[in-house]
């Protein structure tokens, strides 16, 4: 028996860093699964912890869809297991077609539809496709992960900070300077982290924007601005908030539209990883060589059950509620809560996060006995003194010590945060 351990040099790290390309050396892991290593470790070691950090889902306390589980079982059982199509199942496809006729009002072909194993992937190869070396990405910040997506990219990232007054979102006027270098424009809503809703004028105002920049482009024969359009989260929204999709607003923004969904949040499936991409079929041909090379299909078993879950509106909408009013229920006992100790917050619009704001810690003793002056003293407070595990906005781009951070709330009870408002007001 060879112990390979063994075989490594004295200089083995230094050695393996040189074998890297320099966008590999600078890469950075993502600081939410860094916390989260860290809250896990304290669980582990029994301290009590209402774990907030984590955007996904407790099958515990949101199971997928009944049909969902049924027929993805079924389909292994039918021997369902070979490789499916680059571009995903044509089942698939023109079931994604019909469920953005029926609740979108945008009507599309099926090669317009890109399906792999999740949203990351179609994301990841909007920004491969679109973007070249030193290229700008532009972002509104608070959000996830476009800053890692730019150096993967070798791009230029150009984050454009928002307001808590405007939900976190931009509006056409504060873009509209940034767009000029812009080949690729990002913005998500359901937004992740804040947990709030991009109202559907503000949108349409946005879409007018780019429409606008790439008519000037048009003159010139430059390269057109593609906008990224992340809705994963578009099933869940709350109170009057409401969803709307930016062709459906304004028509004329679509040839530059990337639209980005899956099943992972609205059916609480984040594990069973299908997505998709809607754009252009001359584009989507270049999205399907791509992922077709990475190999990042969706599993055919999947695939099958999804066409289920998409034709079936009364199942799906009877899902749906009953997700919703799990997650609105802890939304708002965090709201609530928040609200009785005089903490700043936004009130819950959609998806499964809350935004918080502890700017009133700022100053007084942390956990190591000094003032705390950033958000990360602060996170470390409520994690250490309180139980209670938040995502710093540094997480997502904001990188200003502004004291706000994000809560979820897919993997905890009502219990969990029950008992973690009586620890967090006596820290406070």
């Amino acid at each position: 028996m060879i112990r390979l351990q063994d075989q490594l040099p004295a200089d083995a790290t230094e050695l393996g860093r040189r074998a890297l390309n320099p966008i590999a050396r600078e890469m950075q892991g993502s600081l939410i699964l860094q916390i989260a290593a860290e809250v896990r470790a304290l669980a582990a070691a029994g301290n009590p912890i209402c774990n907030l950090t984590v955007g996904d889902f407790d099958p515990k306390q949101f199971p997928i869809p009944r049909l969902l589980r049924d027929a993805t079982i079924a389909a292994y059982d039918g021997g369902q297991t070979n490789y499916p199509p680059s571009e995903g199942i044509p089942e698939l496809r023109k079931a994604v077609c019909g469920w953005y006729a029926r609740h979108l009002g945008i009507e599309i072909s099926p090669d317009w539809v890109v399906i792999a194993s999740g949203a990351r992937p179609v994301m990841y190869a909007t920004f491969r496709l679109f973007l070249e070396a030193g290229d700008d990405l532009v972002f509104a910040v608070p959000s996830w992960n476009n800053g890692y997506y730019a150096q993967l990219n070798g791009a230029r990232a150009v984050a454009v900070p928002t307001r808590a007054a405007d939900n976190f979102f931009p509006t056409g006027e504060l873009l509209a300077p940034h767009l000029a270098k812009a080949k690729v424009f990002s913005l998500n809503s359901p937004l992740n982290p804040t947990g709030t809703v991009i109202a559907p004028e503000q949108l349409a105002d946005v879409a007018r924007a780019v429409v606008a920049e790439n008519d000037r482009r048009k003159k010139t024969g430059a390269k057109p601005l593609i906008w990224m359009w992340d809705q994963v989260y578009w099933r869940l929204t709350f109170g009057g908030a409401k969803h709307a999709h930016p062709c459906a607003l304004v028509p004329a923004v679509t040839p530059y539209v990337v639209t980005v969904d899956a099943i992972s949040k609205a059916f609480a499936a984040t594990g069973v990883r299908v997505g998709w991409a809607v754009l252009p079929p001359v584009l989507a041909e270049r999205m399907k060589a791509l992922l077709g090379h990475v190999g990042a299909w969706a599993p055919r078993p999947e695939q099958v059950a999804t066409v289920k879950l998409l034709d079936d509106d009364a199942g799906a909408e009877d899902f749906g509620f009953g997700f919703r009013a799990g997650l609105n229920e802890r939304l708002s006992r965090l709201s609530a809560g928040l609200g009785k100790l005089g903490v700043e917050h936004l009130v819950p619009q959609g998806a499964m996060y809350l935004s918080v704001r502890f700017a009133g810690l700022f100053g007084k003793p942390g956990v190591e006995g000094r003032p705390m002056a950033t958000n990360e003293d602060i996170r470390k407070y409520l994690l250490h003194r309180a139980g209670l595990a938040v995502v710093p906005f540094q997480a997502f781009d904001l990188m200003d010590e502004t004291g706000w951070f994000r809560m979820s709330v897919g993997a905890v009870s009502v219990a969990d945060l029950d008992a973690a408002f009586t620890r967090l007001a006596k820290v406070l």
